[in-house]
C-alpha cells in the first residue's frame, strides 16, 4: 500500500550524494504494490501515488537492459480480508484478488520476465511486507541476489516493512527515494518511516545516483 510523495529524496551526507551506484550482477529491483486501488481514483488512493510510476519505469528500463531480475509484489486479498473495515480493520476494501483495483498500474512497464509476488492472500492474516508469507526471499537467493533496489507504495507501510525484512534477511537495500510515496495517515509517518529505514541500514538513492 501507500501516500503523499513523501518519497521526496531525503538529505544525505555530501559524500554519499556524490557516490554512484552502478548496477551489477547480484542486483534486483523490487517494486512494491503499485496497484490501481492505491492510485488516484482507487479505493485506497495515495495522494501523489501515480508519480511513482514514471520514476519506476526509468529503473525498470535499466534493469531490463542489464538483464537483471525484477520482482513486483501485489496485495491479493480475499473479499473478506481482515484489514478491511467491514471486519474491523483500518482500511477500506482494496486490491481484492482478480478485481481491476488489484491490477498493476496500466502505465507501469513490467516486462514479461518480471516475477509477480502475491501477498496477504489469507483472509485472517495481514502482510505488509513483500517477504511475509511469500517465496520472495528464496527466489532472490536462488538467483544470487544480494542488493535490492526497493520502491513503490507505500513508504510508511508496505515499503517500510519490505525494507525491514530485506535487511533482516541479510540483503543490502537501496531505497528508491524518488519512487516512493507515503499514506501519512498520521502527519509525518512517511518521514518517520524514512528515518527508520535509513537507521536500519538502507541507503537512499535516486535515479541520478545510478552510474551509467
Amino acid at each position: 500500500m501507500a501516500g503523499r510523495a513523501s518519497g521526496s529524496p531525503q538529505r544525505r551526507p555530501e559524500a554519499a550524494m556524490q557516490e554512484k551506484f552502478g548496477l551489477a550482477q547480484g542486483d534486483a529491483l523490487v517494486i512494491v504494490d503499485v496497484q490501481n486501488d492505491f492510485l488516484p481514483g482507487g479505493s485506497l488512493a495515495v495522494p501523489g501515488g501515480d508519480a511513482v510510476v514514471p520514476a519506476l519505469n526509468r529503473y525498470l528500463a535499466d534493469f531490463e537492459a542489464g538483464h537483471l531480475p525484477v520482482f513486483a509484489s501485489r496485495d491479493w486479498h480475499p473479499a473478506d480480508h481482515c484489514s478491511f473495515r467491514a471486519r474491523g480493520g483500518p482500511w477500506p476494501a482494496h486490491c481484492v484478488a482478480g478485481s481491476p483495483g488489484a491490477d498493476f498500474a496500466p502505465d507501469l512497464h513490467l516486462g514479461d520476465s518480471a516475477v509477480l509476488i502475491s501477498k496477504a492472500t489469507a483472509a485472517d492474516e495481514e502482510a505488509y511486507s513483500a517477504f511475509s508469507g511469500t517465496p520472495l526471499s528464496e527466489r532472490l537467493k536462488a538467483l544470487g541476489c544480494r542488493r535490492l533496489f526497493i520502491g513503490g507504495l507505500a513508504t510508511d507501510y508496505c515499503v517500510l516493512n519490505t525494507v525491514r525484512d530485506a535487511l533482516a534477511d541479510g540483503f543490502q537495500v537501496m531505497l528508491l527515494a524518488d519512487a516512493i510515496a507515503a499514506v501519512d495517515a498520521h502527519p509525518g509517518d512517511g518521514r518517520k518511516a524514512m528515518r527508520e529505514m535509513l537507521a536500519l541500514g538502507a541507503v537512499a538513492v535516486t535515479y541520478d545516483d545510478l552510474g551509467r
